[in-house]
């Protein structure tokens, strides 16, 4: 008997299985639970590996972000945002500044699960590889969404850290792009030597005629 447990949030994103075409369903299906596990474990580690700067009300750059856009290139934007979600939760259990239940969602769960629809990107080259010019703009897009996700809860929750004289949106948002840009550009490049080293590793369904890499 096959038992599996799963959360509401797992039958949400994570494809339904049909029982009809076998074992070999239930075998990726497995398989991409797991591989969402470690690469969760993984981005815990990960964050822990920090560059120092002058980020006093939290923020870091960090490759945090590397193993949720691999789950996203490789396995689409549901497994993506499902291990964004989880990394987020598990660093909000570890590493969390908590001043309102709304902040501490915009600050771990949410800008974490928005990189997952980096995914929605990912195309398929002439070769038939990952393009690196489309992961490239679906790295940018979901990274723009989590920025916006801490820029809201900077200028609501920490704007009494903003100097005075100086407007909140503006302190909000040249705070987070000053470890958050350095953190996408790092990603981008751990990623562009992990797809052309391991070129399948993403196995990319989608095709465009544009912007060949």
């Amino acid at each position: 008997m096959d038992v599996q447990v799963r959360t509401p949030v797992m039958y949400a994103l994570l494809p339904p299985v049909d029982h009809r075409k076998g074992d070999f369903f239930m075998h990726q299906r497995t398989l991409a639970m797991v591989e969402i596990a470690l690469m969760t474990a993984l981005a815990f580690i990960l964050s822990f590996v920090k560059f120092p700067g002058p980020w006093a009300q939290g923020g870091s750059v960090s490759l945090i972000m590397v193993p949720i856009f691999i789950m996203a290139f490789r396995r689409g934007w549901r497994v993506g945002v499902l291990t964004g979600l989880l990394v987020g939760i598990v660093n909000l259990m570890y590493n969390a500044s908590i001043i309102h239940p709304i902040q501490m969602l915009l600050d771990y769960p949410v800008p974490y699960a928005v990189l997952g629809l980096a995914a929605l990107f990912a195309f398929r080259n002439s070769k038939g590889k990952l393009s690196v010019n489309w992961a490239f703009f679906g790295l940018l897009f979901a990274g723009f969404l989590r920025f916006l996700s801490h820029v809201v809860s900077g200028v609501v929750w920490f704007g009494s850290f903003t100097p005075d004289g100086m407007n909140a949106y503006l302190y909000s948002v040249g705070y987070n792009i000053s470890y958050l840009l350095p953190e996408i550009l790092i990603t981008l490049v751990v990623l562009y030597i992990l797809s052309r080293a391991q070129p399948d590793f993403f196995p990319i369904k989608k095709t465009t005629p544009h912007l060949p890499s």
